[in-house]
């Protein structure tokens, strides 16, 4: 494998985790939002997925996002009489987003967004290193 090929390997990688940030931002943002109504579901919890793709001008597997797709675990209810969007029962529909869960995911894109960075940086690096020689 060339550095050209580790250098693409590591910004699709890159693209793929800022996808799940940027989804994760929106699930956090909306962590307390419930519907207007007892008839509609608040907002749904959203997950990435991701698949490796054959790049053939490169010949190397690419991550990239396969679905952005909604998580289908229940909702919450919280007893909440008051509410505009309480049901008959006192019961307001919360979104399925837990926030720990959210932090901890966003922690491993993070760390994975920084891993496949380091890996740009050493290969620029090597590359810069190889010039100087061959002057």
């Amino acid at each position: 494998m060339d550095l050209l090929q580790s250098l693409m390997i590591s910004a699709s990688g890159m693209r793929a985790q800022s996808v799940r940030m940027r989804v994760i931002s929106e699930n956090l943002a909306n962590a307390n939002s419930v519907a207007p109504n007892s008839k509609t579901d608040p907002y749904r919890r959203k997950v990435v997925t991701f698949q490796d793709e054959l790049d053939p001008n490169l010949g190397v597997d690419l991550l990239k996002v396969d679905k952005i797709k909604e998580d289908n675990t229940k909702f919450e209810s919280k007893y909440d009489p008051g509410h505009p969007a309480a049901d008959a029962n006192g019961y307001v529909k919360m979104p399925n987003v837990n926030p720990f869960v959210e932090m901890m995911d966003m922690r491993q894109a993070q760390r994975s967004y920084e891993a496949n960075l380091n890996m740009i940086e050493t290969a620029k690096s090597m590359m810069t290193r190889t010039v100087e020689i061959l002057r």
